[in-house]
């Protein structure tokens, strides 16, 4: 398959040129990113008006993931036949539209509906935009641009609670959606103006049998980790189903991408040592990143008692702390290993997520506040090398694929990573109240003397209903600790990860120069 580079920044008559395509492009993965979590603090307002139960309503922020875990593998292919431009200004256009659409929305379908439609178009925006970044920059700038471009990744998960928040209080949840409007058409514009495009080449054919089996697994797989729970999984012939419908199709995805003649997704982009331990790093990344910011909100409105605002405003540490971590992460990069800085980086997120299990209601703001902001600086020390690592020795012609690959694996690990933490947290409260019903007795004395005698007498309705809260409340308290047990147990293996990338040469001028197209 030929694939072709994109322009370098010499093709701008003007730095205006330049700095408005960026700002446009980036505009695009912002909303993208932030899209991702902004909703997850508005989520009881939206049930209330949907009359939706809880498993429903989270519909809202999987059928989004879904959608653009999907609509992220073609983005290379696409980009090669239609050209960036154009990709860039469907993809921008139908984001915008589908926003207005789900601010719009008077029932849970239509809200899922244009949530699809909204994951779909705006799968290509944040491959699109980082492979621009790399060809229009040399490997000397890139460490600063990836920078710049990582911001808008990995900020926009984390603000997304704080600014959803904000709107909420001051409005209404349908202004989560709103907000993106006025933002996207200037995104249109801009593009339309000022980018130039690309080659595109019409005697592409679309890989549709490994685009098919690939959607199909990736559905069934979401479809088994969201329902699975509410189905006691494997008793269940629609979970059987499902799981056989996942497996088979990553198998058939696997074969067909390595015997094809043009599968949409090259399997030379897998001989890349560095590339394929990026995309393992990246998965756990995007776990953390999403299941954190799904945790969090309800942890600390339902249990804590924070308001929507207040609770956004207690989050947006995290993402102070990434901006920071990612002003100097790209830089270091080029003067230090960059191995080094990942490893710094997890052993902050290990950390972090470790005091987190020891948090409870009543956990200081400052904890909170500090032990967010640490996190959010090692995510930053991770995204930004593992980022630069990932191209350092990949051909450049494979630049869009490995882009749309890399958020492929994000995306699908955000959501594999919201739906299984949620799991764990629904199996852990069941688990929990079980375990501390059982000293709910008779000759339990803490009940049957004083106060407590009256007020959480098991032998009576309202005491009865009195203790059943008290015991609920503790479960989900352990629950969420055990919660963030997980997220550390299945982040500790990045380390060894880290251990399997080669540190790239150093950067050259001659290092910019492509080889000859394939």
């Amino acid at each position: 398959m030929t694939r072709a580079l994109g322009l370098s920044a010499d093709a701008y008559e003007s730095k205006f040129e330049l700095r408005v395509v960026m700002l446009c492009t980036m505009a695009g993965t912002l909303m993208q990113a932030l899209d991702s979590t902004i909703a997850n603090v508005a989520l009881p307002h939206m049930q209330g008006d949907m009359q939706a139960s809880r498993d429903q309503i989270t519909w809202v922020l999987t059928s989004y993931i879904v959608a653009a875990a999907i609509m992220t593998a073609p983005v290379g292919w696409l980009a090669s036949r239609f050209g960036r431009k154009n990709v860039a200004l469907v993809s921008l256009a139908g984001f915008t539209i589908a926003s207005m659409l789900c601010g719009a929305s008077q029932t849970l379908e239509q809200i899922i509906f244009f949530r699809l439609l909204q994951g779909m178009f705006g799968a290509a925006l944040s491959p699109i935009s980082q492979s621009i970044m790399l060809d229009l920059y040399p490997p000397q700038q890139r460490g600063a641009m990836m920078a710049v471009w990582g911001m808008g990744v990995m900020v926009g998960p984390i603000l997304g609670p704080t600014l959803g928040g904000y709107l909420t209080d001051l409005y209404n949840w349908r202004w989560v959606f709103y907000v993106n409007v006025p933002f996207g058409f200037a995104a249109v514009a801009g593009v339309w103006l000022f980018l130039k495009d690309t080659y595109s080449d019409d005697s592409l054919r679309f890989d549709w049998t490994g685009f098919a089996v690939l959607g199909i697994a990736l559905g069934a797989l979401q479809l088994m980790l969201d329902r699975g729970f509410s189905q006691a999984w494997f008793q269940s012939t629609e979970i059987i189903a499902e799981a056989v419908l996942a497996g088979l199709g990553i198998y058939l995805f696997t074969i067909h991408m390595f015997l094809a003649k043009q599968p949409f997704i090259p399997a030379h982009i897998f001989t890349d040592r560095n590339f394929v331990s990026s995309l393992a790093l990246m998965f756990v990344v995007g776990i953390v990143m999403l299941a954190s910011s799904a945790l969090l909100p309800p942890f600390l409105q339902n249990l804590g008692g924070y308001s929507v605002t207040d609770t956004g405003f207690l989050l947006a540490p995290r993402g102070i702390g990434t901006m920071v971590a990612m002003l100097f992460a790209g830089r270091l990069s080029l003067r230090v290993d960059p191995r080094f800085l990942m490893g710094f980086g997890m052993v902050l997120m290990l950390w972090s997520m470790w005091e987190m299990t020891s948090w409870t209601p009543a956990v200081h703001e400052s904890t909170l506040i500090i032990t967010t902001f640490i996190q959010g600086i090692g995510m930053g020390f991770v995204f930004i090398p593992n980022n630069l690592i990932a191209f350092a020795t990949l051909s450049p012609v494979y630049r869009t694929d490995a882009s749309a690959l890399l958020n492929l694996v994000r995306n699908v690990g955000s959501a594999i990573g919201v739906s299984v933490t949620t799991l764990v947290l629904g199996v852990s409260v069941q688990t929990m109240h079980a375990q501390l019903a059982e000293h709910i007795t008779p000759f339990n004395r803490a009940l049957g003397i004083n106060a407590p005698g009256m007020m959480w007498n098991p032998q009576l309705p309202f005491g009865l209903m009195q203790v059943n809260g008290i015991v609920e409340r503790n479960a989900y308290v352990i629950a969420y600790a055990n919660d963030f047990y997980f997220m550390f147990w299945i982040s500790l293996p990045a380390i060894f990860v880290i251990l399997l990338m080669k540190r790239p040469k150093s950067f050259t001028p001659e290092d910019n120069q492509p080889p000859p197209l394939e």
